[in-house]
């Protein structure tokens, strides 16, 4: 049976974290600084919010040794507090296992393999060829299609499609909305009209990534689209065919990688960023919000595009004299020429 408090000795014994305070009092939740109660465990990670420690009421705060003097209660105190909360917080996250099983709505076929300890939810479609493994969970009105595989402990939370040669690894969590293995947009132009490209690849996930709502991921051309494990995808990402996508990389809401490209290990991309197709990133890139890839990024560090916000006026001043750039340059480019020369 799942526990619903802790004290905070048992807390800070559990994950090796610094008590400061009273070990005997309780914790049955987690909350900001400014609105957590007595009994809720809060954290302090961010100096953007230092100024919330000295009113908060929570019974307890996760912080880093240089905000212990400030704070008012009792205090765990971590290398990295985000960290830290992140695996605290996840027992006070509670959902009902699901009862394996296929639900009478659900149409499987004949072709299928359903493990017995699987979970098949209402209105779900399970194609031929299909393996849905052990410990796996399909929430409704999912499709499951064709030569697909759901590695053991996955969980498809809802109207997720599977659409034909996908191969998930264990536990993967797929959100509601998600398109994994459509059509990869592959055209050829002949005189007067387009012609579509079979995509007669796949697509594999690795072991623990996570896919949120609403992105797609295209099947390859002729080789596999690739996620490798713990890549992170937030919600209304796409990613393009025969993209790979190193382990431990994580994008925000909105990126987009077209065709080819391949993403290095513990990369991180920034909300509606774009990198164009057949360009090739190293590990431990970070590319920042809206920025454009335009070229290969052979050494690791933070890459940015783009116009930083300013107010309209300045802007719109700014946008006028763009189209003059070039000419600016040359002029500039004419007096250094003409001063070396004096």
């Amino acid at each position: 049976m799942d526990r619903t408090q802790y004290t905070l000795a048992e807390l800070a014994e559990r994950f090796a974290l610094a008590l400061h305070g009273d070990g005997s009092r309780v914790i049955d939740g987690v909350g900001t600084l400014a609105h957590a109660g007595p009994r809720q465990l809060s954290f302090l990670a961010s100096g953007k919010y230092a100024a919330q420690l000295k009113d908060t009421r929570a019974g307890a705060v996760i912080l880093g040794a240089q905000d212990l003097p400030d704070c008012p209660t009792a205090a765990l105190v971590a290398d990295d507090p985000y960290l830290a909360y992140a695996k605290i917080a996840r027992l006070f996250e509670h959902r009902p296992a699901a009862r394996p099983g296929i639900h009478p709505s659900a149409v499987v076929a004949a072709g299928a393999r359903i493990a017995e300890g699987a979970s098949i939810g209402p209105f779900v479609v399970v194609e031929d060829g299909a393996v849905v493994e052990d410990g796996v969970e399909i929430g409704p009105h999912c499709i499951v299609g064709r030569d697909c595989v759901v590695g053991a402990q996955s969980r498809l939370v809802a109207r997720v499609t599977l659409v034909e040669r996908v191969t998930l690894g264990k536990r993967v969590l797929v959100h509601p909305g998600a398109v994994i293995g459509s059509d990869g947009f592959g055209l050829a132009f002949e005189r007067d009209h387009w012609v579509k490209i079979p995509q007669l690849g796949g697509v594999r996930i690795g072991d623990d990534c996570e896919i949120g709502a609403n992105t797609t991921i295209d099947r390859g051309a002729l080789e596999d689209t690739v996620l490798e494990e713990d890549v992170r995808l937030d919600n209304q990402i796409q990613i393009a065919h025969n993209v790979h996508v190193g382990a431990h990389t994580a994008m925000a809401g909105c990126a987009a990688v077209a065709g080819s490209a391949r993403i290095g290990r513990y990369c991180m991309i920034g909300g509606d960023a774009g990198v164009l197709g057949h360009l090739e990133l190293a590990d431990r890139v970070t590319i920042t919000a809206k920025s454009l890839v335009t070229h290969s990024i052979r050494e690791p560090g933070e890459y940015s595009s783009g116009t930083p916000l300013q107010d309209n006026r300045s802007w719109r001043r700014n946008a006028a004299r763009f189209k003059h750039l070039d000419e600016f340059a040359r002029r500039l480019a004419a007096l250094e020429k003409g001063r070396d020369h004096a």
